[in-house]
C-alpha cells in the first residue's frame, strides 16, 4: 500500500476562528498542524492545544501503528502511514488501516461546528479483541510560535466532575480537557525534535519538542467504537454543559450525527468548503482570509463575500457579516486587519473599503426588500463615510485628486492588494493612481449614487478622466499605475492583472468592448494560466518565476509573477464580455478557465482553492492551501457560468 501524500493537507474548522488541520499521509509538516487549535476571542487570540498524538492497536497478533510522525533530520516513527489502505476528507478526514493480521480500523477526525472542540473517533472492521494505545501531544502556545522542553510544563491532570482529564499547562493558556471511552495512565514524557518540513521550505524555525502526559487505553470492538474528545470548555459554557451531560462516546456519536445532517445540507463539496470560512465576530459573523495562519482581513472578507455567501445562498449571513464590519470605519476607512492578540486594527488598505461598498450594492441586489431599512441605514451610513472620506482625504495621502481619480500612497507603506514588505522593503509600492484602485473608486461612485445622487459628478469625472488617462496605446491594454510616486503624467507600464477589474469582475465595467477585447487579449497571452492569472509578465525584468525559499525570497516573488487563483473570476466575466457571452463561448470558459481550477480541489488543500500557484509550469500551488477568495470566487464563477446562455 502506499500511503497518501504528505502534500495533501486536511481542515477542519470549527466556526469561531478555530481549527484542526493535518495530512492524508498523518505526520504533521507544519507548525500550525494541530488536532485542538482554538480562538480565546473569536475569531481571533488563537492557540494551539494539542499538536496530535500516536495511536497504536493491539490485537492478538501484535501491535500496530496507526499515526506516522517526523522527526529530525528525517526520520518517520512510527510508520502507520503502511497501514493505510484508503483516505477521503469528505464529509470529515477518514482513515482505513488495513492491518497485516487481516483487522481494519477506520479512524475519522472531525470538529463539530460552533464549539472549541474535536473529535477522534475508532471503528473496527473484524474480529477483536482490540485495544488502542493513544498518547496525545500538548503544547499550549501561539500558532506561529513553536514549543521546546522547559520546566515549566504542567503535565498532571486534574480529572473533573464528569469523569474527563483537563490540563492547564501553562498560565495565561486555556485548558484542555479530554474524554475518553477508556482510561488514562499518566506517563509524562517529552518527545523531542519533531521536523516540519514545509516550516524548513518556508526558510523557518522547523523544530519542536511536545509534551506527552500519559496514554489513554480505548477498548475497541466491533459492536463499540472508541473516541476522544478533545475541548477547551473554559472558552464556552454551552461546552462545558455538554461535557458533562454525556459519556464520550455518547457525545462524540450526537455530534457526529448532527455534523453528517449539517454537511449533506450544502449542495456541492465547494459550498461545503466555502462553510469554513464564516466565523463568529462580535455579535455578527466574519470570513477568515485562509487557514493555516490568515485570520479575517477586511479586503479578503469583501472579495469573498460574494462567492462564501452570495453565489451559495446565505444573504442573512453576508448580512451579518457588512452590519459587523460597518462599525470599524475610522477617518474613511475599513481595516485591513485586526491584530490576533489585543492591540489596534490595522488601516493600511486603500481597496478594502472600496470592496466594502461593492459588497453592499451586491449584497442590496441580492436581498432587495428583505434588507431591513435598519440595516440598509447602517450600511449606507458607513459606505457615505468611506466615500466622504476619501473623498476630501484620509490617512496616507489618499484623497481624490482634481481629475476625479483616487490618489494613494506613502513611503514606506504597502496599500494595494499587492501588499508584500520586508521590513522596510515594500516590494510593489504602487504609489500615485493604481489601476484596480481607480475601478474600485469608480464603482463605489456609482453604487453609492443609487441612494445618493450626489455621488454621480464625481463618478462621471472620474470615469472620464479614466478613459482618457489609463490608456496605453502602444501597449493595447491599460497602465498599471499613473502619476507614479507624486508625479504628475509618469505611468508604470508592467502588465499586471490588475487591469482586469476595469474589464470585469466590478458592477459596473468601465472599458467599451474594442478595448476590453484588447486588455483580455494581452492579460491572455501574458498573464494567463490554469490556476489564475500571473501577477507580471514573464518578460518583466523583475519576473520571478517560483515562488519558494525564505522570506524575503518568497515575498520577493508574492506579486512579482506568481499566480493568484482568485483573479480568474473577474477574467472570464472580461472574456465573455470581450468575445460574446454565446452558448458556445460560455461553454468554453468552463472547459478553459474554471474546469483547471476544479481541479485544484485535489491537490493541497484538499477539497479548497490554494492561496496562490508557481508563474511556470507545473503551477504548484503554494502559499495557504486553504484560501478564501479562491474558494469564494470560484464558487462565484461557477454560479455565473451557470447562469450565462448555454
Amino acid at each position: 500500500m502506499n500511503p497518501p501524500a504528505l502534500d495533501h493537507e486536511w481542515l477542519e474548522a470549527d466556526g469561531l476562528g478555530g481549527f484542526a488541520m493535518g495530512t492524508a499521509h498523518g505526520a504533521r509538516t507544519r507548525r500550525y498542524h494541530a488536532l485542538l487549535q482554538v480562538a480565546t476571542t473569536p475569531p481571533s487570540g488563537r492557540f494551539v492545544l494539542v499538536n496530535g498524538m500516536d495511536v497504536y492497536a493491539v490485537t492478538p497478533a501484535g501491535k500496530y501503528a496507526l499515526s506516522t510522525q517526523r522527526y529530525a533530520p528525517d526520520v518517520f516513527a512510527p510508520e502507520g502511514c503502511s497501514y493505510i489502505e484508503s483516505f477521503t476528507h469528505e464529509p470529515w478526514p477518514t482513515w482505513r488501516f488495513l492491518l497485516p493480521d487481516g483487522l481494519a480500523i477506520v479512524q475519522e477526525i472531525f470538529v463539530p461546528r460552533g464549539r472549541p472542540a474535536s473529535v477522534v473517533r475508532w471503528r473496527l472492521e473484524g474480529q477483536g479483541p482490540v485495544q488502542l494505545e493513544v498518547r496525545p501531544f500538548f503544547s499550549g502556545r501561539d500558532p506561529h510560535a513553536l514549543q521546546h522542553e522547559n520546566s515549566a510544563f504542567r503535565f498532571d491532570p486534574a480529572r473533573t466532575p464528569w469523569g474527563g482529564w483537563a490540563w492547564s499547562p501553562y498560565d495565561g493558556v486555556p485548558a484542555t480537557t479530554v474524554g475518553a471511552t477508556g482510561d488514562y495512565a499518566h506517563d509524562p514524557k517529552w518527545y523531542r525534535q519533531f521536523h516540519y518540513m514545509e516550516e524548513t521550505a518556508r526558510g523557518l524555525d522547523d523544530r519542536e519538542d511536545l509534551a506527552a502526559p500519559g496514554i489513554f487505553r480505548l477498548p475497541l470492538a466491533s459492536s463499540r467504537e472508541a473516541a476522544l474528545v478533545f475541548a477547551a470548555p473554559g472558552l464556552d459554557a454551552a461546552l462545558a454543559a455538554e461535557l458533562a451531560a454525556e459519556p464520550a462516546g455518547a457525545l462524540a456519536g450526537r455530534w457526529a450525527a448532527a455534523e453528517t445532517a449539517r454537511r449533506a445540507a450544502f449542495a456541492t463539496p465547494l459550498h461545503r468548503a466555502a462553510d469554513a470560512y464564516l466565523a463568529k465576530r462580535g455579535d455578527g459573523l466574519t470570513i477568515i482570509a485562509g487557514y493555516p495562519w490568515f485570520g479575517d482581513w477586511g479586503r479578503d472578507t469583501f472579495i469573498a463575500l460574494r462567492g462564501v455567501c452570495l453565489a451559495a445562498g446565505r444573504v442573512d449571513e453576508a448580512a451579518k457579516i457588512l452590519l459587523e464590519w460597518a462599525g470599524a470605519v475610522s477617518e474613511g476607512m475599513l481595516p485591513n486587519c485586526f491584530p490576533d492578540r489585543d492591540g489596534t486594527p490595522e488601516y493600511n488598505s486603500v481597496d478594502a473599503s472600496l470592496w466594502f461598498i461593492v459588497a453592499v450594492h451586491e449584497l442590496k441586489t441580492a436581498m432587495g426588500e428583505r434588507l431591513a431599512p435598519a440595516d440598509r441605514a447602517r450600511l449606507q451610513t458607513a459606505a457615505e463615510a468611506i466615500l466622504h472620506g476619501y473623498s476630501q482625504g484620509t490617512r496616507y495621502g489618499i484623497h481624490a485628486d482634481a481629475d476625479g481619480l483616487l490618489f494613494a500612497g506613502a513611503p514606506g507603506v504597502q496599500l494595494t492588494w499587492m501588499d508584500a514588505k520586508v521590513g522596510d522593503w515594500v516590494v510593489t509600492p504602487r504609489i500615485g493612481k493604481p489601476v484596480e484602485v481607480q475601478a474600485l473608486w469608480i464603482n463605489a461612485l456609482h453604487c453609492a449614487a443609487d441612494w445618493n445622487p450626489d455621488w454621480l459628478h464625481l463618478a462621471t469625472t472620474a470615469e472620464a478622466s479614466f478613459g482618457e488617462r489609463f490608456w496605453n496605446e502602444a501597449a493595447g491594454c491599460l497602465y498599471d499605475v499613473i502619476d507614479v510616486n507624486f508625479a504628475t503624467g509618469t505611468n508604470d507600464a508592467s502588465i499586471r492583472p490588475n487591469q482586469i477589474f476595469a474589464a470585469g469582475g466590478l458592477p459596473f465595467p468601465l472599458l467599451d468592448q474594442a478595448r476590453t477585447r484588447q486588455v483580455v487579449t494581452v492579460v491572455e497571452q501574458r498573464l494567463l494560466t490554469p490556476l489564475g492569472l500571473r501577477t507580471l509578465d514573464p518578460a518583466h525584468p523583475d519576473y520571478r518565476p517560483f515562488y519558494r525559499g525564505g522570506v524575503l525570497e518568497r515575498d520577493g516573488a508574492y506579486h512579482q509573477g506568481t499566480v493568484w487563483p482568485w483573479l480568474t473570476a473577474a477574467f472570464v466575466e472580461a472574456w465573455l464580455r470581450a468575445n460574446g457571452a454565446t452558448p458556445g463561448n460560455s461553454q468554453i470558459a468552463r472547459g478553459r478557465f474554471l474546469a483547471p481550477l476544479l481541479a485544484n480541489l485535489h491537490e493541497a488543500g484538499l477539497g479548497h482553492i490554494s492561496e496562490i500557484a508557481d508563474g511556470e509550469p507545473p503551477h504548484t500551488p503554494r502559499g495557504c492551501p486553504f484560501q478564501a477568495w479562491s474558494v469564494g470566487e470560484c464558487l462565484w464563477l461557477v454560479q455565473f457560468l451557470n447562469s450565462a446562455p448555454s
